[in-house]
This record gives structure tokens, C-alpha cells and sequence, in this order.
């Protein structure tokens, strides 16, 4: 089992930037494959970016990537959601996944092929 534990969420300006991470625990949690996805009330769940275990190659929603950008450090299991630029509407719930590998190289931003998931961080980008 993997438990995933995010923090670095808050209150911020618009134009203001925050660093999320993503703590992970458990058996074999340096080699998963991490996403980040947010929600809003009364909006679907929308996929950020993912980071690939291994080669560490990233896929990031095209909308979003000029100002959101995903890392990892594996000594630390951990992985991070640096958001620069925020914008009111960037409010929401933001939550890490993970899943293993298995025969799957790289990640995806598909939510449902993520097993394990966090509680979310809220974000409020608010003057």
C-alpha cells in the first residue's frame, strides 16, 4: 500500500506562486509513476501534469504548463506542483495520485488509472 500525504497549500495573490508537495510512503513508493490533478466545486476533476518513475519524463495538460510545472525527488519520495502566476480561477483541491508501473513505461493523465490518492491541498488564489 502507498499513502500519499500533499502540503504547501494556502492563500495567495493572484500573480503569486506556491509549491505543493507530495509525500509518499510506503512499500516501494520511489517507483511510482505521481500525477497532480484539481477539482472545484461544481467543475470535473482536471489532470495537471504526471511524472514518470524511471526516466522521469513528464506530460503536462497543454492549458496549464506555462505555469505549472511538476517535479520529483525520489531520495525524498517525494514529488512537487510548482504554480506560478496564479489566477482566481486557479482555486481548488489540489491532489496528488500515484500508481505502479507495472508494464507501463510512462504516465498518464488519466485519473482513473492512478490506485492511490491523497487528501488534497486547497488552493485560494484570492485578493
Amino acid at each position: 500500500q502507498v499513502q500519499l500525504v500533499e502540503s504547501g497549500g494556502g492563500l495567495v495573490q493572484p500573480g503569486g506562486s506556491l509549491k505543493l508537495s507530495c509525500a509518499a510512503s510506503g512499500e516501494s513508493s520511489e517507483d511510482l509513476h505521481i500525477a497532480w490533478f484539481r477539482q472545484s466545486p461544481g467543475n470535473d476533476r482536471e489532470a495537471i501534469s504526471c511524472i514518470s518513475s524511471g526516466d522521469g519524463s513528464v506530460l503536462a495538460t497543454d492549458s496549464l504548463k506555462d505555469r505549472f510545472t511538476i517535479s520529483r525527488d525520489n531520495a525524498k519520495k517525494t514529488a512537487y506542483l510548482q504554480l506560478n502566476d496564479l489566477r482566481p480561477w486557479d482555486t481548488a483541491v489540489y491532489s496528488c495520485a500515484a500508481v505502479y508501473p507495472g508494464n507501463f513505461r510512462h504516465c498518464t493523465l488519466y485519473g482513473t488509472w492512478y490506485d492511490f490518492w491523497g487528501q488534497g491541498t486547497q488552493v485560494t488564489v484570492s485578493s
